[in-house]
């Protein structure tokens, strides 16, 4: 089944946890990842991986390099995506209790991919815990839907994205995603 049936079905099914009825376009996913280093090998965290749309273009970046982790809490969604991609870490969790669980054994990665809802940003304690992860190099990019960037929440979300990090940008609107889309790079968390 492709990618967005598979994607729209689970949103149908719970909404709250699937943000979005389509999945991530290559466009966006092309922008959220121009900070993976092109050399050595890297390791990227995807938080609210789903069905693998932002997967498959990790996939295609780290060409068998590196290291991919991807959570995605929805269990019908991590089967297909644990099938789909093989060589992906996939882990079945709550995204904070999955960044709280790598950071317990001592993880570190070069590029945390969230395409959750902007409003998880918002958690102090997520961004602490996706901040400490990173390498010194490494950054955080964060996709969200362009409209949403409008709501208080999501004014909210940048602002303790900017008191989080030292370096927060946000792209030109993606307007080859549906609904067009923003992506968020934070890099050099305060510590």
């Amino acid at each position: 089944m492709s990618d967005v049936l598979t994607f729209s079905r689970e949103f149908v099914r719970s909404p709250w946890t699937t943000a979005s009825p389509w999945p991530t376009s290559t466009a966006a996913c092309d922008v959220a990842l121009a900070p993976l280093p092109d050399h050595g090998d890297p390791v990227v965290l995807e938080l609210g991986a789903g069905a693998g749309a932002t997967s498959a273009v990790v996939q295609r970046r780290l060409g068998g390099r590196g290291r991919h982790l991807a959570v995605e809490v929805n269990p019908r969604l991590a089967a297909v995506l644990a099938a789909r991609f093989p060589a992906v870490e996939v882990l079945r969790d709550d995204a904070v209790d999955a960044l709280a669980g790598l950071a317990a054994r001592g993880e570190r990665v070069d590029l945390v991919v969230s395409t959750l809802p902007l409003s998880l940003a918002e958690d102090r304690g997520f961004l602490a815990a996706a901040g400490a992860l990173l390498t010194p190099t490494g950054a955080l990019t964060q996709v969200q839907h362009s409209w949403a960037r409008l709501l208080p929440w999501a004014r909210a979300a940048e602002r303790a994205l900017h008191e989080a990090f030292e370096e927060v940008v946000v792209s030109r609107t993606i307007w080859r995603n549906a609904p067009p889309a923003t992506v968020t790079l934070a890099r050099r968390p305060r510590r």
